[in-house]
């Protein structure tokens, strides 16, 4: 599309949570990709619907990528209402605009939705596998699926992740690092099974289904095999990663415990490793392995650790 001046106008996309861990990589990449973004966070709440019904009036985005939630699993145990309006209205909410002026909607969604039960005979969990909400922040998610789904008439995708980690934000991968190098040894969990996904996967992917027309729902994370790995294996992947790279290293044993050893507030699936054929045929890519893009993710926070500080200017 071109305006009278012969300069090309370029598509809009909206980003909900657009400041987020995920929200912000997707931005820079969907930028690089030639897309006008729309990156919002608090100044645009998304779960007001005469706030978004204004917004979305005024600059009518040909794609919306909701990366908005409420992610503290355990605190919203005690904080309910704050976690059902982020990750059941919100979605609703975005659902409903895009619907309104045809947009292009996708939903990022998690793999706490199941019960944690592995099927049998064991295999990854599949699209359409019962859901089983465990917890007050797996009930909402997957309640926001329903509510967003419903919203676009079925037309609109849900992307399940897990495990997610990458720059901006707290993840597991940083809090090891960091346990690493303030402890003798550390406790990690080693009967919880999934699949963990870089942002940068997810961001690349959420792009490619978004030139799809596929509606319903699709799950992306990072290959791992068809049983995925625990915790505690995540936690020695990252571990050997920062040895290697010459990161600080203080812990030489990382030891695996039971789930019943670490109890939280709320519950975790014990397994919810995600089958992911669906995504590979949408997008006719092959998602990398979980070594792989820990590694770039590890070679990342390296080259952040050398770049020396920014000197202050002097006027």
């Amino acid at each position: 599309m071109t305006t009278n001046n012969n300069k090309a106008v370029l598509p809009t996309l909206w980003i909900p949570g657009g400041r987020g861990m995920l929200g912000s990589l997707l931005a820079t990449r969907a930028a690089a990709a030639g897309m006008h973004v729309l990156a919002t966070g608090r100044d645009v709440d998304a779960a007001d619907r005469d706030v978004v019904d204004a917004f979305v009036a005024l600059h009518r985005p040909a794609l919306i990528v909701n990366c908005a939630a409420w992610t503290a699993v355990d605190l919203a145990e005690t904080e309910r209402d704050a976690a059902h309006r982020a990750n059941a209205v919100l979605p609703a909410v975005v659902g409903v605009a895009a619907a309104r002026i045809g947009a292009r909607a996708l939903h990022v969604s998690t793999d706490y939705v199941f019960d944690g039960r592995a099927p049998s005979p064991e295999r990854p969990l599949r699209e359409d596998d019962p859901t089983g909400p465990a917890s007050v922040y797996s009930a909402t998610k997957r309640e926001g699926e329903l509510a967003f789904l419903d919203a676009t008439a079925g037309r609109g995708l849900v992307v399940r992740t897990s495990w997610l980690y990458g720059p901006g934000g707290k993840n597991f991968v940083t809090t090891i690092l960091r346990l690493l190098a303030e402890r003798d040894e550390l406790k990690v969990v080693a009967d919880q099974r999934g699949r963990p996904t870089s942002t940068s996967t997810l961001a690349d992917a959420l792009l490619r289904l978004a030139a799809t027309d596929a509606g319903g729902v699709v799950h992306v994370a990072d290959d791992a095999g068809l049983r995925g790995i625990a915790w505690h294996d995540f936690a020695l992947a990252i571990r050997a990663g920062a040895v290697e790279r010459g990161l600080p290293v203080k812990a030489h044993t990382i030891h695996a415990i039971p789930t019943s050893a670490y109890p939280t507030p709320a519950q975790r699936p014990a397994w919810s490793v995600l089958d992911t054929t669906r995504c590979a045929q949408l997008t006719g890519a092959a998602l990398p392995s979980w070594e792989q893009t820990l590694g770039a993710y590890l070679d990342v926070i390296v080259a952040e650790r050398a770049r020396p500080p920014v000197e202050p200017s002097v006027r």
